[in-house]
């Protein structure tokens, strides 16, 4: 079936003009004025309204077992829960335990997307060991369409790689092509610094940033990005916290490191008060890295602002609060962690960035869509609007008021750590490869119609 898009305004991360958009056979075939379509296309009157190229999240969870429990939602209501917030395509981050098999995760994980999502999906491979089969399994998923790796410097016993690995790891990844996405911690440094705190009776969700805090973010990103100096791998920081942590990344990437890098719209909004709410509240903003001091905030903007930071994601991890509390209530170690905020993050940061001026329109698509594409191999089909790109696009309403809450939300995690927050603008109407997915910011798409996104590696 066509679509027709009419009298919007298109806004890309580089252009801006009134003008009509046609879509036929899942992709964008004519931008003008004054189009006509065949008389079984639908049209969609869009005057007055900003026109987007559809929204990509690099760094969700979906799928996630994770400290004993799993993240609530599925394929299913995570893809609703993106498409309502205007996100089009998801990248996952497959993440298999330690001691677990690669390919056996992969196929798990792919497993739990095909003919549920409603969105087109793709993923990041965690690599949570090097063992003497996982290269030639890596390679395997490399020919399957995966472009990008996964790696924690954090998470000892679990995800966690040490540096024997990390090194091997980078080594494939500079020869295949392939970008490496990293958490950067110090993962003695937490483990040490949790006992000595658990010992003397510091327990509180609270009490979590205090076991990891900013010099143990920038000392992960200044060890991950020096075996990426030596191995001359590509490179991508995950959700980045603070200055300290952002200082090292610019000074590698000064000495000629090729690294790109992501913060999240938990980070850009919330600060580590929140952690700090008293009845165990603060187990909801619980997150690694942790929510930090308010003053990183104007760092990050400006630095999305200066394109020193590329990426907005939102880690997307969604864990009950009832369960946080059954598990953490007497311990913070065991609180699993993430904030929720898929279908939050555009909302935000439109409301949050744009409106008050922090960042402009243009911006704000390079950092929620265009960036992304690039980075992991899926642009120009994804992250742009031009002849021959995906029919994903975003009709966004800039004069809607919403207000976030728990019930009305997609995702089927009991809470939201934004609750009651008031937001300007909104997704209106919501197109996956040309068919409406979101109408009147109401989710009305197809599971299962979301595609696996093959990705070739890049290759320098």
């Amino acid at each position: 079936m066509a679509l027709l898009i009419k009298n919007g305004e298109i806004v890309t991360a580089s252009e801006r003009y009134v003008a009509d958009l046609f879509c036929e056979n899942e992709t964008i075939t004519r931008i003008g004025t004054d189009l006509d379509a065949p008389g079984d296309a639908e049209v969609i009157e869009a005057r007055g309204k900003l026109v987007f190229p559809g929204f990509i999240d690099p760094h969700v969870h979906i799928h996630l077992p994770f400290m004993g429990t799993f993240a609530k939602d599925d394929y299913t209501s995570g893809s609703a829960a993106a498409l309502t917030g205007g996100t089009t395509t998801l990248i996952e981050m497959c993440c298999p335990a330690r001691g677990d098999d690669a390919l056996t995760g992969f196929e798990l994980w792919l497993k739990q997307a095909e003919g549920k999502s409603a969105c087109d999906f793709s993923f990041h491979m965690g690599v949570t060991q090097f063992d003497g089969k996982t290269q030639a399994q890596l390679r395997q998923i490399v020919q399957r369409g995966i472009s990008s790796f996964k790696v924690f410097l954090a998470y000892k016993g679990a995800f966690g790689i040490n540096d024997t690995e990390l090194y091997q790891t980078l080594k494939l990844a500079k020869e295949l092509g392939v970008v490496v996405t990293a958490h950067c911690e110090n993962e003695t440094l937490v483990a040490e610094r949790q006992k000595e705190l658990i010992a003397s009776g510091k327990t509180g969700p609270e009490q979590h940033h205090e076991s990891r805090p900013p010099a143990v973010e920038a000392a992960g990103v200044s060890h991950f990005l020096r075996f990426a100096e030596l191995t001359g791998a590509s490179t991508y920081i995950v959700h980045l916290s603070c200055r300290e942590a952002l200082d090292q990344a610019i000074a590698a990437r000064q000495r000629g490191v090729n690294v790109t890098i992501e913060t999240l719209i938990q980070y850009l909004t919330l600060d580590k008060t929140w952690a700090e709410k008293p009845n165990f509240e603060g187990a909801k903003y619980v997150m690694s890295p942790p929510l930090r001091d308010r003053s990183n905030q104007e760092t990050l903007w400006n630095a999305l602002r200066d394109g020193l930071i590329q990426t907005v994601a939102t880690d997307h991890a969604p864990f009950d609060f009832k369960t946080r509390r059954e598990m953490g209530n007497h311990d913070f170690t065991k609180i699993p962690n993430g904030i929720p905020s898929l279908e939050e993050r555009i909302k935000l940061l439109y409301t949050y960035g744009v409106q008050t001026g922090k960042i402009d329109l243009h911006t704000f698509v390079n950092i929620a869509s265009t960036q992304a594409a690039k980075t992991f191999g899926l642009f120009p089909r994804k992250g742009t609007i031009q002849p021959g790109a995906d029919a994903d696009l975003v009709v966004f309403n800039p004069e809607h008021q919403g207000e976030i809450s728990v019930n009305t939300h997609q995702s089927k995690v009991d809470y939201s750590a934004f609750e009651g927050w008031k937001t300007q603008g909104r997704p209106d109407v919501v197109t996956v490869r040309g068919k409406v997915a979101v109408r009147a910011g109401k989710f009305v798409g197809e599971a299962g119609r979301g595609k696996f996104l093959f990705r070739q590696p890049r290759h320098f």
